[in-house]
């Protein structure tokens, strides 16, 4: 997928400065390289997900992420965006497609998928749903981070994280912590 992808772009007049087969070195080779636009995959080894996301947006401020990944789920679209991304697109999404909108980051725009824009408008039409940092909170949790640890890793005291996760338990209709990561899993707020 990557050679036919790398190929495409290049076909197309987009230079390619390099590939990367983890997280790690995703965020090395941007920091190195300073592309236009990074197409990031969420799920590589090591490094991965909002994580890599955020990190890559630390190492290379003016690099435009679009997160490609091979699951339509709004739990993906919202782990990129809500990690600093420009766009989400789809690995099933037809090649002239992934070229268009490189080009569409690259200028400057924003980027979603259409086959992954039908779940986050649904949720939009939800009367209540998830913040972005309930989000964040819910996929520590579900780490198995405590509230302590949660805090100190998105920099919020505890007694934040408790207020995040009552109203998250509120919102998804559950009675306890582990009930309210598991409807989050299930019904993809979180990946």
């Amino acid at each position: 997928m990557l050679t036919a992808v790398t190929a495409c772009l290049e076909q197309e007049h987009i230079e390619v400065v390099g590939t990367a087969c983890t997280g790690d070195e995703t965020v090395a080779l941007l920091e190195e390289r300073r592309p236009t636009v990074a197409l990031v995959n969420l799920h590589m080894p090591g490094l991965a997900g909002a994580e890599l996301v955020r990190a890559a947006c630390r190492a290379a401020p003016q690099t435009a992420l679009l997160v490609y990944t091979g699951y339509a789920t709004r739990a993906a679209v919202y782990e990129g965006l809500d990690a600093g991304a420009r766009g989400v697109i789809f690995k099933g999404t037809p090649l002239p497609e992934v070229v268009r909108a490189v080009r569409i980051v690259a200028s400057g725009g924003e980027y979603l998928d259409p086959v992954l824009g039908a779940a986050v408008i649904a949720d939009w039409a939800k009367p209540e749903t998830l913040t972005a940092r309930e989000r964040d909170v819910l996929r520590l949790l579900a780490e198995g981070l405590s509230n302590d640890e949660i805090g100190g890793r998105l920099h919020i005291s505890g007694a934040t994280v408790r207020s995040h996760v009552r109203k998250a338990m509120a919102k998804l209709g559950a009675r306890t912590r582990v009930e309210a990561v598991a409807k989050a899993l299930r019904q993809a707020h979180i990946a």
